[in-house]
């Protein structure tokens, strides 16, 4: 998996899996990961983004155009022609 996600900038996080006999295995913990298509009425079309699903429950909520400038992301990096 790549280092970081263009848009979420969200990468796996590191740590052990414990068990019952309290022996450590190193483990990974993946993000949460989505493919969408999101509709922009502002541009009249759709974009394929890929997301964590907590970051696409913001976009539902306040908009892709609205997340990505929270973010200080340019549109162009996110549509692809």
């Amino acid at each position: 998996m790549p280092s970081k996600r263009k848009i979420t900038g969200t990468k796996p996080l590191f740590g052990q899996s414990r068990s019952k006999a309290f022996n450590t295995t190193k483990r990974q913990f993946k993000p949460n990961l989505q493919n969408k298509r999101i509709f922009v009425p502002e541009l009249d079309r759709w974009v394929r983004v890929k997301v964590t699903a907590k970051e696409l429950k913001t976009i539902d909520k306040i908009g892709l155009l609205e997340f990505l400038k929270r973010r200080d992301i340019p549109l162009s990096q996110v549509v692809r022609d």
